[in-house]
């Protein structure tokens, strides 16, 4: 049965967005493993990503109940999980309005979720760890598959700290290259053509089905993974990622989704794909890309592999060195300090990105002057 979900995933959803969405593949792929493993999404990456959108979209293909919503400093809690009915209250019963809000969401999406403020935090903490709503009395059992946020800045409070670690992956969304932006234009053009809301297909899987699959996951063999996946989680604590036990322990369901949808119940090597996207902080995204692929490429291969375990499209060593040298002679100019800051998105950017080249020596030499340059950037 999970097979024919994972079929009908595949086609009727994951595959038509990729071709809607250009150079999104990667984004696309992760939601649907949040979804299939039940665990949440962090998108990282500037405004105008289409960050909300292919939530939004994902959510629809699936025939989903969704809740979206834009965070501020000043948004309350009633917002997000519903206003006191005030009927009830004049009965004596503090009792919450739920239609249409969070509690009754299946995918949710939160935008800017830094700027949760202490009330909503609290509340929040308990909906993405325990599925619960709880306001007086009353408590509300959320039958919330997923939930994606959203922000183009990390958290620095320790408080929020708490709130991001219940985001188990994490993915850096970037501007497309210059390459990609007449097939970006030409997709973009027709969304604005033919409306931004998907319908679903007459065959697109539903949340209960999806939930199926995640109720199949934890029948999944673990036992093939789990010795190069210990010594992959020490290396992984070893580049200064928190990655506790907890985590550790969690990140085993991402690993049996990703072979649940692979029409798999024995998880291979090439699940471990996952552990590219548990990273804290963005300059942890490129080394930690290499360990994943160094894990990849020296495991036994799979018959049936994942394929994200496999190395995308070849990277241009040579254009991301002309982009090095182009930010170089950018900074000795003294821009100004907005300049500063698009001159350190395209470094990094550079830097993520090396770590893809297939030349050992090549990817070094990318990696230590973009991590130059970055030092006198500041």
């Amino acid at each position: 049965m999970s097979d024919a979900i994972a079929t009908q995933l595949h086609s009727a959803v994951t595959e038509p967005l990729k071709r809607a969405f250009v150079g999104r593949d990667e984004v696309i792929d992760l939601i649907a493993l949040a979804a299939v493993a039940g665990e949440h999404l962090f998108l990282y990456g500037p405004p105008g990503t289409a960050k909300s959108l292919l939530v939004r979209r994902f959510a629809g293909a699936v025939n989903c109940r969704y809740f979206e919503y834009l965070l501020t400093r000043f948004s309350e809690p009633n917002e997000l999980f519903g206003p006191i009915d005030l009927v009830r209250l004049r009965e004596g019963v503090v009792a919450t309005v739920t239609s249409g809000m969070l509690p009754e969401a299946e995918f949710a999406f939160l935008d800017e979720l830094f700027n949760a403020n202490s009330a909503i935090l609290n509340n929040l903490l308990t909906v993405l760890n325990e599925r619960t709503y709880r306001r007086g009395l009353e408590t509300h059992r959320l039958p919330l598959v997923s939930a994606f946020a959203a922000s183009n800045h990390l958290p620095e409070d320790d408080a929020l700290q708490a709130l991001f670690d219940r985001f188990l992956l994490r993915v850096k969304v970037d501007s497309l290259p210059r390459e990609q932006l007449p097939g970006m234009l030409a997709a973009g053009w027709e969304l604005e053509r033919n409306g931004s809301t998907g319908a679903p297909a007459p065959d697109s899987p539903t949340a209960d089905q999806l939930r199926a699959m995640a109720a199949r996951a934890r029948d999944v063999d673990l036992n093939p993974v789990l010795e190069i996946y210990a010594d992959a989680a020490t290396k992984i604590r070893d580049l200064g990622i928190a990655f506790s036990d907890r985590r550790a322990v969690k990140v085993l369901k991402l690993i049996a989704a990703s072979a649940v949808m692979c029409g798999r119940m024995v998880a291979n090597p090439s699940d471990l794909w996952v552990l590219r996207y548990v990273w804290d902080r963005a300059e942890q995204i490129a080394p930690l890309g290499m360990l994943v692929n160094g894990l990849l490429e020296l495991a036994p291969k799979a018959e049936v592999a994942h394929p994200r375990a496999t190395r995308p499209e070849q990277v241009d060593a040579e254009a991301l060195a002309l982009e090095l040298e182009r930010a170089d002679k950018d900074l000795a100019r003294g821009p100004k300090l907005v300049e500063l800051a698009r001159v350190r998105e395209r470094v990094q950017s550079v830097a993520d990105r090396s770590a893809w080249v297939a030349d050992a020596d090549q990817r070094r030499h990318l990696l230590n002057r973009a991590g130059l340059l970055l030092e006198k950037l500041g």
